[in-house]
């Protein structure tokens, strides 16, 4: 999934968040101290050169040598960093600390990645709900020795050769602590197809879907996620604007917390991208930021007793 979600306040499926909790660490030119209890994954530094603009995918197993719950992400990245996700997958996508241009993302397959948490700005965090109404506490799970990958886009807006890279804080609960199992709502849509700009101006563009959600599904947090080229993007509740953006680099959410949980009483998610294309070359659906456009709603909700949550391609429930 770019399988985009989420994201990702308290809480914050991390897109423009700081950190808000006594489990974040500051973070700085020497990076973010693991945490006692949960894991870290440190991408390898990359030399990016001037004006370039590149996406990245780092693959690995998850260092935690127990299944845990986690119930926050913190993150940080240095100067070059556009935007990171990190995917939990089923089974290895690529070998252990392959790092690849190629085939980055969830553009090409249908199901496998499952997105799990996102950052726009250099220090960011996601906390979970610690209450999911009856007194329990909200948590992702993560399997001992997970396969994932995290997507890092990088953009050298300066004149020297930036070494980036990208630190990743999973925050667990105690080994015995009872937890709710949440989980990702995922859309896709692989209809975008944007005409090249006329000279007249910029080429306008949409596409939208909908999606089943059953009332039982508590979602804490909604955001949606596109390229450059989108300039309106919202999800809908029936007639209920659930959330509405303007902003594609910085799209925010719209989060909820004990007893106010939304649930979609209509039983569909309903999301729409509209686009703006000023450039001189046709824009298609896929998973670079410099070449290619997304439309995506991501959601986090519980229960997901699996922690895989849900992947609608299109209008298409996936799972």
């Amino acid at each position: 999934m770019r399988g985009f979600a989420v994201v990702l306040v308290v809480p914050l499926i991390a897109c423009g968040s700081s950190p808000t909790t006594a489990d974040q660490p500051d973070a700085g030119i020497d990076g973010m101290p693991p945490p006692t209890r949960g894991f870290q994954l440190r991408s390898p530094t990359i030399d990016i050169d001037p004006g370039k603009e590149v996406t990245y995918c780092w693959y690995f197993h998850t260092p935690n040598t127990v299944d845990m719950s986690i119930k926050q992400w913190s993150s940080h990245m240095t100067p070059g960093s556009h935007h990171m996700i990190l995917y939990l997958t089923p089974t290895d996508q690529q070998p252990v600390d392959t790092l690849s241009t190629t085939q980055c993302g969830i553009s090409n397959g249908t199901t496998g990645p499952i997105w799990t948490y996102a950052a726009q700005t250099e220090d960011a965090s996601a906390q979970l709900p610690a209450d999911d109404g009856t007194g329990t506490p909200v948590g992702q799970p993560v399997k001992a020795g997970h396969s994932g990958f995290l997507q890092m886009h990088y953009l050298n807006a300066t004149d020297s050769v930036l070494h980036a890279h990208v630190e990743l804080n999973a925050y667990a609960y105690n080994d015995g602590v009872t937890v709710t199992p949440a989980g990702p709502f995922v859309t896709f849509n692989r209809h975008i197809d944007l005409l090249p700009a006329t000279p007249t101006g910029p080429t306008p563009g949409m596409v939208n879907g909908s999606c089943d959600v059953t009332p039982d599904e508590k979602f804490y947090v909604m955001t949606t996620h596109t390229h450059k080229q989108g300039v309106h993007t919202f999800v809908k509740d029936g007639g209920n604007t659930v959330f509405d953006s303007t902003s594609w680099e910085h799209p925010g959410t719209a989060s909820w917390n004990a007893p106010t949980f939304y649930r979609f009483n209509s039983g569909k998610l309903t999301y729409q991208c509209e686009y703006l294309n000023p450039n001189t070359y046709e824009i298609k659906t896929g998973d670079s930021a410099a070449t290619d456009e997304m439309c995506m709603a991501v959601g986090y909700y519980f229960p997901a007793p699996d922690g895989k949550g849900h992947f609608c391609l299109n209008d298409f429930m996936l799972y």
